[in-house]
């Protein structure tokens, strides 16, 4: 049995199809089904159901792909170790968060990071925390950050922030107590702390129904609550300066903290690149 065979399996368990792994790894597909069969043959098992929609992981199938994935992600750590210089450098891809991409912490760690190692190329994707988390776990994302409580067992915490939530409305309703139970919140998309806080928090009092405006962009949505078109919670350092159209207000203290960390996978092999990045976050005082 040779790697090319297992990564053979794990694309037709990722795309259900022996045809479009065939295309995904441009290879012909009645060489695919050659392999195919002779992993069945050489394990004694069968891997896959046919079925009239494409293939299906056996149960054994199953067992054996979480194998080969190990096996297959130890031969990338193992060539990544032995082929990297010993300065950062390469690709580094990085999962933000929006109340973290914005903020001038990350942009002067940014600017930083980009003048003390030129030779790393750097991307930045954005995506909500539980999009993150779990593709860092998936070998998408080199690191990310993530703000709410996940499972941080497969992961090592490079850097970890813990922010005050705000209530944030705009300055017309400086005169009275905000008034939370009728108004139109702005909110990030599903898998947003805080949006599950402001959920978390009317509920609390009695409100199942929620009006929202769901926006994908921090500019957005401050443009959204300086116009007086909804309320939001947001940490405190998502608000650049001071802003006389933009009013805070205090939360209830069940939801008046969150943290948000950065992470990378736990694993023998360490980027340096990575280590690099984590040095000016730390050091922009994010």
């Amino acid at each position: 049995m040779e790697l090319t065979d297992l990564k053979i399996l794990m694309a037709i368990i990722q795309e259900g199809s022996i045809t479009r792994a065939a295309e995904k790894l441009d290879y012909v597909q009645s060489n695919i089904t050659m392999r195919v069969r002779k992993m069945e043959l050489e394990l004694g098992v069968r891997l896959f159901h046919r079925t009239p929609k494409g293939v299906l992981p056996t149960e054994k199938g199953l067992v054996f792909s979480q194998y080969a994935s190990d096996i297959l992600n130890k031969v990338e750590e193992a060539i990544m170790f032995v082929q990297e210089p010993e300065y950062p450098s390469g690709p580094l891809t990085i999962g933000v968060v929006e109340t973290v991409a914005s903020t001038p912490p990350f942009i002067r760690a940014l600017s930083d990071f980009q003048k003390k190692h030129p030779e790393v190329a750097l991307s930045l994707v954005t995506g909500t925390s539980p999009q993150n988390y779990e593709k860092v776990l998936n070998r998408e994302l080199d690191g990310a950050f993530f703000t709410g409580e996940f499972d941080l067992a497969p992961l090592k915490v490079a850097h970890e922030i813990r922010e005050e939530v705000i209530l944030l409305t705009n300055a017309a309703g400086k005169a009275v107590p905000p008034d939370v139970a009728n108004a139109t919140w702005v909110v990030f998309p599903k898998g947003c702390p805080l949006r599950a806080a402001s959920v978390d928090w009317l509920r609390g009092q009695g409100i199942s129904s929620v009006n929202m405006i769901e926006v994908s962009t921090l500019d957005t949505m401050l443009n959204c609550v300086r116009a007086g078109i909804g309320y939001t919670l947001l940490t405190e350092s998502a608000i650049a300066g001071d802003d006389e159209r933009l009013i805070t207000h205090p939360v209830p203290e069940r939801y008046r903290f969150v943290t948000t960390r950065l992470v990378t996978r736990k694993e023998q092999f360490s980027s340096k690149a990575f280590a690099a990045f984590a040095d000016c976050v730390r050091g922009a005082g994010i």
